[in-house]
Order: C-alpha cells, then structure tokens, then sequence
C-alpha cells in the first residue's frame, strides 16, 4: 500500500471517526435488542444480529472506502462444519458472519459478562471457553462444539488464538483440530489480508479491496487432530505468501 495513493491523514482520521461512531452507536441498537428476543429462537435472533454486521460492512465500504472480494465460495461445504480462519483485523469477525451460513464462535468465557453486549452474544450461543482451564478448555470446546455441530451449525475458529500482524504467523493451536478430529466435521481453512487495511489495535482503516481466500475443505475423518492442524496451517499459510503485500 503506497502512502502515494492515500488520501491525506485528516481525511483517514475523518472517515474512520465516522465509521467508529456509527459502529458504536449501532452495538448500542442492536444488542439491547437482541436480549428482548430471548424469547425467540436462534435463527431469529441470530438474523437481528447479523444485520448489525452487514450494516457495519456496508457503512465502513462508504466511509472508509474499505470493501473486499471472496475467492472460492465454490469451496463452501453445504453441511455444517468448522472455518479456521486467519486472525488479523477485528474485520473479519464481521465479514465472516455474511459470507459463511449461521455460526457459532469461539470465544472466552470473559466476553458473556458485558452488559448488553456480552448478553447478547450469550443468546448467540457461542462457545464459550475458560483459557485459564489448560486442558479441560479443549475439552469445553470440543463439547460445546460437537452440540453446536449437530444442530447444524458452523463454528468459526481462530486457531491462532490473537490478531498477529501481516507477514507474521501466530502459533496454531490444537483446540480446533481436536474439534474436528471428534466431531469428523470438515475444516473450511480462510485467508486474507484485512490486517493490512484494517490494522490490529489502530484506528485509522485504509481504502482498498481486502481478499479473502477460502480453501478446499479437509477432511478430518481417520486423521489425527495434529495432521488436521498442519494440514490447514500450511495451506493457510501458503496462501497468505500469495495475498499478502505489506510485510
């Protein structure tokens, strides 16, 4: 991304104070009301839900300039089964909400405590981990995620675990290949390059056009949690050689 072909500063700042503003006020809209829909079921509250993402979507492509491509939707398996996507920008926590069918996240335990927020994200019924548990963590998600899977829900997996930055790997861990070793679901492995548009812990979003790249699915069935893991790694990581700009 050359500095030649962005707007001035100002105008960065602007447009991502518009976008953050709106984000902002919207979370506030939004998660109210899906806890007033407890009564209801899943997929309805899940659809209020998602309409907060692609709005955010639709409103950072206006402010921020900021859009993206999909490679590979052919890839998208038609049974329910688990992404391990690259981990990069809070971008994709967004964006993989409107690409893949209704899923369920990994995440920590922490998150359900939030006022409103974390309520909301608890009627989503995601997975929700204590990190400090070891390995009885790995068993949480592996319980928690067979149920997910069963009632024919995709679960989204960072298998990295933090936003790393663009050019860098973080280490992969096991939690998610463990999942699909028990569960037999097949791994939908996802890269792209949001953490160059979108930087982890900035504010300034920068225009452009953030591909994302979805892989053949892998089957786990007779594989081991560690061949699933490496299996998914390299080709993650092989992909991001390709798409990846900034180092």
């Amino acid at each position: 991304m050359s500095s030649t072909r962005l707007p001035p500063r100002p105008l960065l700042v602007l447009r991502s104070a518009l976008f953050s503003l709106v984000m902002i006020t919207t979370v506030l809209v939004f998660a109210p009301l899906v806890v007033l829909m407890v009564p209801f079921p899943f997929e309805w509250r899940y659809a209020v839900a998602t309409r907060w993402a692609r709005l955010n979507l639709r409103w950072l492509k206006l402010t921020c300039r900021l859009g993206y491509e999909v490679e590979g939707r052919e890839n998208i398996p038609t049974r329910a089964s688990i992404v391990f996507s690259k981990h990069q920008s809070a971008w994709e926590t967004l964006a993989l909400q409107e690409i893949f069918p209704p899923q369920v996240w990994v995440l920590k335990r922490e998150l359900l405590w939030l006022p409103f927020f974390g309520w909301a994200l608890a009627l989503l019924e995601p997975i929700a981990i204590d990190r400090k548990a070891g390995r009885k963590a790995v068993q949480q998600l592996v319980d928690q995620g067979c149920r997910r899977l069963e009632k024919g829900r995709w679960v989204v997996v960072f298998p990295e675990g933090t936003r790393v930055a663009p050019g860098t790997r973080g280490r992969y861990r096991i939690g998610g290949a463990v999942l699909a070793e028990r569960s037999g679901a097949l791994v939908v492995p996802v890269a792209h390059n949001a953490g160059e548009y979108w930087r982890r812990r900035a504010f300034i979003k920068y225009p452009g056009t953030i591909r994302v790249v979805i892989g053949p699915p892998i089957e786990t069935r007779g594989k081991t949690a560690q061949q699933i893991l490496a299996e998914a790694e390299k080709w993650i990581e092989a992909t991001m050689e390709k798409i990846t700009t900034l180092g």
